[in-house]
């Protein structure tokens, strides 16, 4: 080994010694507690029961187990692996194993259209599959069609598919040393799709360090309220393989020296169970409603204790004005929630702690969408079309703007977007915020989704949050649907509570009543149930495409 003494510039941490990479996380707790307890899988979210709880001993053992059976398929640095996953124990020590081997992981949500799969597996040159049981039906012929074969299946919800081998067997045998490769903090291990409406997605480039420093700003969060950080106990039901939420639920908690828990799928009776059983002290919800389900579910049901719960950590949406107060009465006095506002790309992001500021948080609840702050990995701006910053020009809004060793690195094979997202040395977002008086950061919306009628740009953030406070709604959605003379109409879906039967004019006033008469909805659609994603997410683009050609209010 050659030690370079001299050098005071352009250093390469390479070793494993000196580097900071994904697959060394579990290895170096293996030296301080190996027995203590790192993963814990819910029923349905293994498939072997060796798998249902593993100590930092057994994970990193598996997970090296499974870069030697990479390589002893063939594959090389660099080489593409398609995870088509839900959540599971085995998905999570593969992602550690591809890692460790010094390959590229590449997960994506089984529920792409046949379509997309095919292009996302030319386009970053997929080298080996690795598939649930229960989607093999649903994924063969695109694979076939590729020319790539199901190297290896996780039997959850269906057995091996042909030619394929279980994953407990895959493993079995070989070595359970660690892999010797030369990786450095800013290799690529991950390429992580982000979502796309019109369009084929994007391959954000995730690199070691995005991954590391996301997950430790997390951690400083999640532990809050706990006397140590390796008593942290994180716990999520949501999707986070084919999303980027491993980088905020799994890494934190192995970083701390915790235990993650994880769910197979959404599922707020077994979320309360496992925050039960497990003494889980922080949760990633994803939407407010889930975190209001989860709460009502705990109040509705005494065998819940949810009284370990120090942090309900959401995004994504308007939140009823009584879910803190129903989540306290459900957890107790130490659970404090806390909103994020990232994206795939920029995972460190605002912090927006409700209970440390009670005034903006009831703002939010009509309609003035606080965020918080950045945390202190990111560097964060607001700046109006001529790329000038906002700051010191309150409510005035115009694109969120980063900087931070948390952010992609860039969109892989796609130079074009890359360039146009980082312009004047920025990551722009796209999302439009805008300072409030004290300088803190409030969300306008995202850019695709603002309404545009009669010349004015309004927020279907706010006129959701005014909605949500109905006390007949239980989710609600604004889009702009196009409209002959005002170019878009303010259009909100409803969801209504049990046993509500409101008429949508009476909807129309609650809303005019507290809203700009440009704001206030022009219709209102309501539904039986929305279009989300399995995090509780709606999916805005499925309602424009069954509401545009709608143009009564009636039941859908």
């Amino acid at each position: 080994m050659v030690f370079d003494v001299t050098t005071l510039h352009g250093r390469r941490a390479d070793q494993r010694f000196n580097r900071m990479v994904v697959g060394d996380i579990m290895e170096r707790l293996t030296w301080s507690e190996p027995d203590r307890t790192a993963l814990v899988g819910w029923a349905g979210a293994f498939a072997s029961p060796e798998f249902e709880r593993l100590s930092y001993r057994d994970a990193d053992a598996a997970a090296n187990r499974v870069a030697h059976a990479l390589r002893a398929e063939g594959l090389e640095r660099g080489d593409r692996v398609l995870l088509y996953c839900e959540n599971s124990i085995e998905a999570v020590v593969l992602l550690f194993g591809i890692a460790k081997a010094g390959l590229i992981a590449v997960p994506v949500n089984p529920n792409l259209a046949p379509d997309v799969l095919a292009w996302v597996i030319e386009h970053v040159g997929v080298r080996f599959a690795v598939v649930d049981g229960e989607f093999g039906a649903r994924v063969t012929e695109v694979l076939d069609a590729a020319g790539l074969r199901v190297g290896v299946t996780i039997p959850i919800g269906g057995p091996p598919i042909a030619d394929s081998r279980a994953f407990a067997d895959w493993i079995a045998g070989m070595p359970d040393t660690e892999v010797e490769v030369d990786l450095h903090a800013d290799d690529i291990w991950s390429l992580v799709f982000t979502s796309g409406t019109t369009a084929m997605p994007k391959a954000s480039m995730t690199s070691h360090t995005y991954s590391y420093m996301s997950a430790f700003s997390y951690a400083m969060s999640l532990t809050r309220g706990l006397e140590y950080e390796r008593g942290l106990v994180m716990c999520t039901f949501l999707p986070i393989l084919y999303h980027c939420g491993h980088n905020s639920t799994i890494l934190p908690a192995l970083l701390s020296g915790g235990t993650m828990v994880l769910g197979r799928r959404p599922d707020t009776a077994g979320l309360a169970a496992a925050i039960t059983r497990e003494h889980v002290t922080a949760v990633w919800a994803g939407s407010p409603s889930w975190v209001q389900k989860l709460a009502d579910t705990a109040l509705d049901h005494d065998e819940y204790d949810l009284t370990s719960l120090t942090v309900a950590m959401f995004s994504w949406g308007a939140a009823r004005p009584d879910m803190g107060e129903r989540l306290r009465r459900a957890c107790g006095d130490r659970v404090h929630m806390l909103e994020v506002f990232g994206q795939t790309e920029s995972m460190s992001c605002y912090r927006f702690w409700p209970d440390r500021h009670p005034d903006k948080f009831e703002q939010s609840l009509h309609g003035v969408n606080h965020v918080g702050t950045p945390n202190p990995l990111l560097a964060a701006d607001i700046i109006d079309a001529d790329g000038q910053s906002l700051r010191g020009r309150p409510g005035e809004p115009g694109e969120a703007v980063y900087r931070s060793p948390v952010l992609t690195a860039g969109y892989y094979k796609d130079e074009s977007a890359t360039a146009q997202a980082f312009r004047d040395g920025w990551f722009h977002s796209g999302d439009s915020c805008a300072y409030d008086e004290d300088g803190m950061q409030i969300m306008v919306d995202r850019y695709k989704d603002i309404v545009k009628s009669g010349g004015e740009n309004i927020s279907s953030l706010r006129v959701e949050s005014v909605l949500a406070a109905h006390p007949d709604i239980e989710r609600v959605a604004v889009i702009g649907v196009p409209d002959p003379d005002w170019g878009e109409r303010v259009t909100a879906v409803v969801s209504l509570r049990e046993n509500s039967a409101p008429d949508t004019a009476e909807l129309i006033a609650f809303a005019r009543a507290r809203l700009a008469g440009h704001e206030a909805p022009k219709q209102i659609v309501i539904v039986d149930q929305m279009p989300e994603t399995v995090g509780g997410k709606i999916m805005k683009y499925k309602l424009r495409e069954q509401i545009a050609s709608t143009t009564d209010a009636s039941r859908t």
